[in-house]
């Protein structure tokens, strides 16, 4: 059975999130029922993150195996067939080794998170982006986030239901930037801790709104103490950017 490399694109608003729920329309289902109608059997559809409801992607990248080979760029367009009218795109599919997994030979994971700092309310943005009136600072926020960056244990900002092992994460970067009316944050980790993402965004807005010091949010990361965490930033403004591969012989 040849397997597919896919990179999808989607709006998480209305999606029960990534992964195929018993009582609501997830973005896995949507692929793994537009899949079915190509392949004329099950197919699953493995990705590479579980994002949760309301967040959006614009790189996910999932791997399939169909019954039979078909170039790559029909089972690009039959998919998209099939997925309308739903907001999901794959942008890109490629033959995969057999041996390749959207999950587990993924090196890096980058997400971004669009807040627009503005009085007035979202209408193109609307479900797509944090809205935060008051002003922001985004030197502060950056140089807060530092510390973050390196191997540390995450218990602070992750989520109380997390089912990873291990609250210790390596970040490999965070970056706040201030672009006209939007403060963007950047991260890049080989994985993440579920909410670590939103619950470090939130808390770096604390800092941003000038509620919090600087050094604050190194003080709660030491502190390893989910209770200390800001409020969680909202799934709206969290985008899935890319993953990465090592290359392959």
């Amino acid at each position: 059975m040849p397997r597919y490399k896919l990179t999808i694109e989607y709006d998480g608003a209305g999606y029960a999130g990534w992964q195929r729920q018993d009582s609501a329309m997830s973005v896995q289902q949507a692929l793994e029922e537009a899949a079915l109608a190509l392949n004329e059997q099950p197919v699953a559809v493995i990705g590479a993150g579980r994002t949760d409801a309301g967040v959006h992607a614009l790189g996910q990248v999932a791997h399939i195996d169909l019954a039979k080979s078909l170039p790559a760029g029909r089972v690009r367009d039959a998919l998209n067939a099939h997925l309308r009218p739903h907001p999901i795109a794959v942008l890109d599919a490629e033959l995969a080794a057999p041996d390749f997994h959207a999950r587990f030979d993924a090196t890096a994971r980058s997400y971004i998170y669009r807040i627009i700092n503005r009085r007035a309310d979202l209408a193109l943005e609307r479900h797509r982006a944090w809205r935060i009136a008051t002003k922001l600072d985004a030197e502060a926020m950056n140089a807060a986030a530092q510390p973050l960056v390196g191997r540390h244990d995450f218990t602070t900002f992750r989520h109380v239901h997390c089912q990873a092992d291990t609250p210790v994460k390596t970040l490999d970067r965070i970056r706040v930037t201030a672009q006209a009316d939007a403060v963007i944050v950047e991260t890049t980790a080989r994985s993440f801790l579920h909410n670590q993402v939103r619950s470090m965004v939130g808390s770096l807005v604390e800092v941003g709104r000038g509620r919090r010091p600087s050094h604050w949010i190194s003080d709660i990361l030491a502190a390893a103490d989910r209770t200390l965490c800001g409020p969680v930033a909202p799934a709206d403004g969290l985008y899935l950017l890319s993953v990465s591969y090592a290359p392959r012989s």
